[in-house]
């Protein structure tokens, strides 16, 4: 064990974990003041059902031993419960096998967080949690194994433990996640999206950010967090762990100069939600190429992502579906862009030895990219429609149409935001319900 790494993998997957009430206060300035709560519980949520969840067996379905030697799941019984994992010389590499496990537990978390932000004032708090269960079990566990697990092998080179297919077999090159976490999530954002309906207003009124100080904040906790995200999944404080932040550095900077570009010359003006939406575009973006590009080529994937997904954000209103915080404009669109990018700059002098189109690479790279994101996409596409149609068939998923009207704070959670003079108001009540006395006196 080496000490510096288990220390740098302990704090990184602290900062994963910072990244979820981040992502809650993104997405909950985004919203109307009537539903901020709804936004910020749902990743809350997420915590309480997936961090139980990767405990019991999900940590074992994604890094156990592969079932049937196919890479398509891990054995859920291997580590359930992750009793046998306190062990201090129970290692992966230079790290106890416990610190890799949180670490682990904290990705799971935040990719169920992201599909929250398409369904945004009209969905029920209960049954979100009972999706949020079914959708870590049976998608995100499952494509965790086919991303992150690799092959263990022994003293010869032969493999004594085979892992996921993607990365393994396909050897695409996902450093972070840009598959098994935004293509993922975007994908099952989508088939939510889609089986919610629209809100009543959409897209009529498409509503406002009701709180822009606080999606600044929440993309600086992000971008804050990512460093943790990207760098720490070198699992060790070393020259690779180093490039990953430089590029996640860059690539995020040239991500937000590209949205605010293609904002200023469709809309004559740049605005501080395209800022802060444009970063966390260059996050994703960056995450499954992080280890594969040098810092001029993060620039180059950043600036490309920051302005497609400028664009892509529109088109749920040319193709008619409400994803109500852009989590398929962002997400899904971006690690799709993010995760084809490495075939076109990977470079074999950056950490993972690979040429991708333009450093001399030929298409090898990239055909792989291409699989491996489409594969994941379908995959939790289909999975996420069935899974969201059963949970509205068995438990109704949205609120009524007077729910809606009134707030979804107010008639899930028995809670408002903000408290603004209540007791003016009261006064106002007062002198209200006294105009109205005088005026039915004059009428009698």
């Amino acid at each position: 064990m080496n000490s510096g790494d288990t220390a740098w993998v302990l704090v990184s997957a602290a900062l994963v974990l910072l990244m979820t009430p981040g992502l809650a206060f993104f997405y909950g300035g985004m919203v109307r003041s009537r539903g901020v709560l709804n936004m910020l519980m749902m990743s809350l949520g997420a915590i309480g059902v997936v961090g139980v969840l990767w405990v019991l067996f999900g940590y074992s379905a994604a890094f156990g031993r592969d079932l049937g030697g196919i890479g398509l799941l891990g054995d859920p019984t291997e580590f359930a419960g992750l009793g046998n994992l306190l062990a201090p010389d129970h290692l992966s590499g230079t790290i106890p096998t416990l610190a890799f496990a949180g670490f682990q537990a904290m990705f799971a978390i935040l990719t169920v967080a992201l599909i929250s932000g398409a369904i945004a004032d009209r969905t029920r708090f209960g049954p979100w949690l009972a999706f949020a269960g079914l959708w870590a079990v049976l998608v995100y566990f499952p494509v965790a194994h086919w991303v992150f697990d690799f092959d263990e092998t022994g003293a010869g080179g032969a493999v004594t433990s085979p892992g996921g297919w993607i990365a393994n077999r396909l050897q695409a090159i996902d450093f972070a996640g840009g598959t098994a976490v935004h293509i993922n999530s975007g994908a099952a954002a989508l088939a939510l999206a889609l089986v919610l309906g629209r809100r009543r207003s959409w897209p009529k009124d498409p509503g406002k950010p009701h709180n822009l100080p606080f999606v600044v904040l929440g993309a600086g906790l992000l971008w804050f967090g990512w460093f943790g995200f990207n760098a720490g999944s070198a699992l060790k404080a070393d020259g690779t762990a180093a490039v990953v932040l430089v590029n996640t550095l860059v690539a995020t900077s040239a991500a937000m100069l590209g949205w605010l570009l293609v904002e200023r010359l469709r809309d004559g003006h740049a605005t501080t939600l395209g800022a802060a939406s444009g970063i966390v575009a260059g996050l994703v973006a960056i995450t499954p190429a992080c280890s594969s590009v040098t810092p001029v080529g993060a620039i180059a994937v950043g600036a490309i992502t920051g302005a497609v997904c400028a664009l892509a954000v529109s088109l749920k209103f040319r193709f008619g579906y409400d994803d109500s915080l852009d989590v398929v404009g962002v997400h899904l669109v971006g690690g799709l862009v993010g995760t084809l990018l490495v075939g076109l700059f990977a470079s074999d002098a950056a950490p993972a030895g690979k040429n991708g189109l333009f450093y001399g690479g030929g298409f090898d790279q990239l055909w792989r990219q291409a699989v491996g994101a489409v594969s994941v996409l379908v995959y939790s596409f289909v999975l996420s429609l069935v899974i969201a149609l059963v949970v509205r068939a068995v438990l109704g998923f949205r609120v009524s149409e007077e729910h809606e009207t009134v707030g979804i704070d107010e008639t899930q959670h028995a809670e408002t935001a903000y408290h603004f003079g209540e007791g003016h108001s009261a006064r106002t009540r007062s002198a209200v319900g006294d105009v109205e006395r005088e005026l039915e006196g004059s009428r009698a």
